[in-house]
């Protein structure tokens, strides 16, 4: 069953933000309560953040996965320069994905550049976290 660990099995711990100017957050609420639900340890950075500040909370908490959502359009930025980071501090173990409006072709780019899956408005919750769980090697 989602959200179920085993004794020994710590659980997923996810890291969400939202990159740049961006200032719509109410569906990184919905994520994050999804993913709670599901037994994972969330922690949400909050509005306005730099690709660096994301990074260097990801290494502090040290996470499983970077979540970040973009609605401003400003996703191939926002991603690329959140990847990059991730590579300048050597996280290629943390898994990099994310959400918002982003257009097919742009998420075949980022995907192609290395960020994980990208899920749009209206994507069933259960199918965020079951990805989830399969990436990282829990469920």
């Amino acid at each position: 069953m989602a959200g179920e660990q085993s004794e020994t099995q710590r659980p997923l711990r996810i890291l969400l933000a939202k990159a740049g100017l961006d200032g719509h957050d109410r569906g990184v609420h919905v994520i994050a309560a999804a993913l709670r639900d599901a037994g994972m340890e969330v922690i949400y950075t909050g509005l306005r953040q730099t690709p660096e500040a994301i990074v260097r909370a990801a290494i502090q908490e040290d996470v499983d996965a970077i979540g970040i959502s973009v609605l401003s359009g400003a996703h191939m930025t926002q991603f690329t320069k959140v990847l990059q980071t991730m590579r300048d501090e050597e996280l290629g173990d943390v898994l990099l994905f994310g959400g918002g409006i982003i257009p097919e072709r742009d998420k075949q780019a980022l995907e192609a550049e290395g960020v994980g899956r990208l899920f749009g408005p209206g994507t069933p919750l259960e199918e965020i976290v079951q990805y989830l769980e399969a990436e990282l090697g829990h469920g």
